[in-house]
């Protein structure tokens, strides 16, 4: 492909033309499909390798059992992606990517329980304290976390600790009351109430959704060392799909059936949630769905041929049924 071509026509983009990003990474003969199977197996590979189950067995058998539910594999592909396309390899970030879906699984694990979204069905199967009961359900999640630290730092090879230290930094922020933690507090909170508007909606979900995607980006870019340049790029990419991520789960739950969501479809509903189809409407919030994913593919263009990866998921994020 010529890549001077690539530049010049995404150069022009304007907001409404995201067919120019399609058009290109057709071109360039990109097989998404391919790319995530190849890359998902990868990541499955390793994660069945990460935990071993020793005594107490329950606990380990709790935390593989929603581990190794299956699943997209996101958030650790997303870390690849970012990694390789700040010049590294799949090999130095793959216990950073580990780690990333056990952070992903804990907080799915408690997201579920009857004092969170209480919900049944997880990845198509019975929730995790459906099996174990709601004190084991809550202790898998926390040893998942406390577990996905230590991996990165005892499994991670080929990176310096002056390298390693803030990847470790920049996830415990994205998790902590300054991430996830403090979306999921402030989403609970705001469950029944009529009156959201959109900026308290967008601050719950690039807290509760998106800090953890853009960790995932950034973690995969610092452990090849990314430049700030290259970081912040990827940092305004990552908090727009995540963002976009956000919305299109929103239509989803309305739209797409229990079966093909692998989880109880109608929830947001049925607790009064606010979400971004109840401030806009569905073709709306597809429509800004689809601005973030075109705002995010711009922050890529410097990166030619490299940002192809990324360029195909953000695409992926607002076609996707499930």
């Amino acid at each position: 492909m010529n890549t001077q071509v690539f530049e010049q026509n995404l150069q022009n983009l304007q907001p409404e033309q995201h067919q120019i990003f399609e058009h290109e990474i057709a071109k360039a003969n990109f097989d998404l499909n391919s790319y995530l199977s190849e890359r998902k197996n990868q990541v499955e590979a390793a994660l069945a390798q990460s935990i071993e189950v020793v005594y107490p067995e329950k606990i380990y058998e709790a935390m593989n059992y929603s581990l190794l539910a299956g699943g997209k594999r996101l958030r650790p592909i997303l870390c690849l992606a970012g990694c390789e396309l700040a010049g590294g390899t799949v090999e130095m970030a793959m216990p950073t990517a580990c780690a990333v879906e056990m952070i992903h699984t804990m907080s799915l694990i408690h997201d579920d329980l009857p004092a969170m979204d209480n919900d049944d069905y997880r990845r198509g199967r019975p929730t995790n304290h459906k099996v174990y009961g709601e004190d084991i359900a809550i202790l898998a999640g926390d040893g998942l976390l406390a577990y996905a630290f230590g991996f990165i730092i005892s499994k991670t090879q080929d990176v310096s600790a002056p390298r390693l230290l803030p990847v470790v930094a920049k996830l415990s922020y994205a998790v902590a009351a300054t991430g996830l933690v403090g979306g999921q507090v402030l989403d609970l909170e705001c469950e029944g109430k009529q009156a959201i508007d959109v900026e308290t909606l967008n601050f719950i979900h690039t807290h509760k959704t998106g800090a953890l995607l853009e960790a995932s980006v950034l973690c995969g870019a610092m452990l090849a060392g990314a430049d700030d340049e290259v970081l912040q790029r990827l940092s305004r990419y990552a908090r727009n799909i995540g963002l976009a991520f956000q919305i299109i789960d929103d239509v989803l739950d309305i739209t797409a059936t229990s079966e093909e969501l692998g989880k109880t479809s109608g929830k947001d509903e049925q607790v009064q949630k606010a979400t971004y189809p109840s401030l806009w409407g569905i073709e709306e919030s597809k429509h800004q769905a689809r601005r973030l994913v075109d705002a995010a593919n711009i922050e890529l263009i410097p990166f030619k041929e490299k940002s192809l990866p990324l360029m195909a998921i953000a695409e992926y994020i607002t076609n996707r049924t499930h």
